[in-house]
């Protein structure tokens, strides 16, 4: 059997000091903002498992819709003999990638959640055991270094989580793929679409409020991580379309006028009544937006696939 090995790239403390760094700017710029990524504590990540099963989210359904039908001709395009993942989380899907690639002989998971690649990463061993899984405990948003396997690689993004970087964020994340790509491998990248405002917002707004209670968790990490008294309860949330921007943002409203105390920030952060804390962007895109960013960042797309009722599509491109 080969040997399942986890190589830690990012500090210890890089967390921490993350959302110490995170939560001072974003609550105390104009507008006030927090990055998505503090939503996935273990509870958080729970909540996101029954977020993709609801029937109002139609992308993680669309996405394995294509990753069933079209693995066969990705694996047949790309020629990966190395399959890199960007934020992995379960691997659920990157099986059928798994399964596609024939001539595979390593996988690399890369996630800042040491659990989700260890517990994935196991699983993965046993049921292929002659395959080399190397997982990097990364954030793949800051440098991307690759370890060192046999190519053609294949860098996957799947899910649609480029949507929530801001667009100067998306670029340099984009160049630094390309960057640590040799010629001839190939990125693997998945992008929501551009639909009808009403699915949009019912697909981060569901009925069961299970989106709700996800968008407020973030305010339950702080709490937690940096002794702060967020009243959980006292903040709704909201999830809207920007036409202009073609996103959807998800926000918190103060319900009254508030004063919240992070101790270990040494920080009150006054709230007015209907003030309200952007939580996450989710761009939706356009093949044409989609092709050019990809060929700004200094890729050349090769292949569309979208599902059935064009709701989500996968792009692959290489490195020239």
């Amino acid at each position: 059997m080969s040997p399942f090995r986890v190589t830690r790239i990012m500090p210890e403390d890089a967390t921490d000091a993350a959302l110490r760094a995170d939560v001072l700017a974003g609550l105390t710029g104009t507008p006030r903002a927090l990055p998505p990524k503090w939503f996935y504590d273990a509870r958080g990540s729970d909540l996101f498992e029954r977020i993709t099963a609801l029937p109002e989210y139609y992308p993680t359904r669309a996405e394995r819709e294509i990753l069933a039908v079209r693995a066969g001709e990705i694996a047949a395009v790309s020629g990966a003999r190395s399959l890199v993942e960007l934020g992995s989380g379960s691997s659920e899907k990157t099986r059928y990638l798994l399964d596609a690639l024939s001539g595979l002989s390593a996988y690399v998971p890369v996630d800042v959640s040491e659990s989700a690649l260890r517990q994935a990463g196991r699983a993965i061993t046993a049921e292929r055991p002659g395959l080399d899984v190397h997982a990097l405990i990364a954030d793949f948003t800051a440098d991307l270094e690759l370890p060192e396997t046999p190519g053609p690689r294949l860098v996957a993004f799947l899910g649609g989580t480029v949507g929530n970087l801001l667009p100067e964020e998306r670029s340099a994340f984009l160049t630094s793929v390309r960057v640590a790509l040799a010629p001839g491998d190939t990125l693997l990248l998945g992008t929501d679409l551009v639909k009808d405002e009403r699915v949009l917002v019912r697909a981060y707004d569901d009925a069961a409020g299970v989106t709700a209670a996800f968008n407020r968790n973030v305010l339950s990490v702080i709490n937690r991580e940096l002794a702060a008294d967020f009243d959980l309860e006292a903040f709704e949330h909201v999830a809207r379309w920007n036409a202009e921007r073609e996103w959807i943002e998800m926000r918190l409203r103060a319900r009254t006028a508030q004063t919240v105390k992070i101790k270990e920030l040494d920080l009150a952060v006054d709230f007015a009544a209907g003030e309200e804390l952007r939580t996450e962007v989710s761009a939706k895109f356009r093949e044409e937006r989609v092709r050019a960013e990809l060929v700004a960042a200094g890729l050349e797309p090769v292949r569309w696939w979208t599902d059935e009722a064009h709701r989500f599509a996968l792009s692959l491109a290489r490195h020239p």
